[in-house]
């Protein structure tokens, strides 16, 4: 606007709207653990931005850590990375202190977020984090990526709610992409993507993708036990498993709501894990 010239309701108004063209929130958490006797300490810790670590007490031989997401959500524009890293013979559990929400965003612009596992020789790392609730406009791509060493083992569990029927919440609109990929010595040996785009309800209620449900989650154990870890699985009608190889189990879950959804994980992932379920969990 010329100087000197005064500003309009209509000017503020539109500047009111205008959206903004950098990262709302941006953080970057990355940790690393080691072997240290009987237990697994921190070996290296750098957190930036929006991400930060909490650490419980050491339940077990695990190292039990529990992020949280300072700027409350994730919306149009955020950009989080997180980094773990479990060296040889070395285990780490990770969870959120709360669910993680994906609120509405501008068009056009969608929020990133990205985990990186790394696990040594030996190693393990529960990737074990609280529900991602998505609401009406939410715009999210997710990134996981799993390197493994030849014997190390990676628990992934990733629970996805649509809204929240308790409180008439439908997501009409939405975009949502969530892609994994597993590598063991640099072999990729299991890749996945979700993509919800557009009338997320809509698609939830077509009998071959979700038959109606308003939640999700899927479970991968990559690891030497995991064809052993299948008999200890018992599973509700809207679930299903498969051993893709003898290292590789995969569990798919649909519910109604996030409790369901909660009271089927439990007993799987305490079938799964080899550490205490994180205290976040319990219902």
């Amino acid at each position: 606007m010329p100087r000197g010239q005064p500003i309009t309701y209509a000017a503020q108004i539109a500047t009111a709207d205008a959206v903004p063209t950098g990262p709302r929130a941006q953080g970057v958490l990355a940790l690393s653990a080691k072997r240290r006797g009987a237990q697994s300490v921190i070996a290296d810790l750098r957190q930036e931005g929006s991400l930060k670590a909490l650490f419980p007490r050491v339940r077990g031989d695990a190292l039990d850590a529990v992020f949280l997401n300072t700027a409350g959500g994730l919306t149009g524009g955020d950009n989080m990375r997180i980094d773990v890293t479990a060296q040889a013979g070395a285990h780490v559990t990770l969870s959120s202190q709360a669910a993680e929400r994906g609120y509405r965003a501008h068009p056009g612009q969608v929020a990133q977020a990205q985990v990186n596992l790394t696990v040594g020789a030996g190693g393990r790392i529960d990737w074990i984090p609280q529900e991602t609730i998505l609401f009406e406009s939410a715009a999210i791509d997710r990134q996981m990526h799993v390197r493994l060493a030849d014997d190390a083992t990676a628990l992934i569990v990733e629970p996805v709610i649509f809204g929240r029927p308790a409180m008439g919440e439908d997501v009409r609109n939405l975009h949502f992409t969530d892609q994994w990929r597993v590598w063991r010595d640099d072999r990729l040996v299991f890749a996945d993507a979700v993509r919800l785009i557009g009338d997320a309800k809509r698609q939830l209620e077509r009998p071959a993708i979700a038959g109606g449900a308003g939640a999700m989650a899927t479970v991968l154990l990559a690891g030497p036990a995991a064809q052993a870890c299948v008999g200890k699985l018992h599973l509700p009608e809207t679930c299903g498993a498969s051993l893709i190889a003898d290292d590789l189990l995969l569990v798919r879950f649909l519910a109604a709501d996030g409790f369901a959804l909660r009271r089927m994980l439990i007993p799987v992932v305490e079938a799964l894990s080899t550490a205490p379920i994180p205290r976040v969990w319990r219902l």
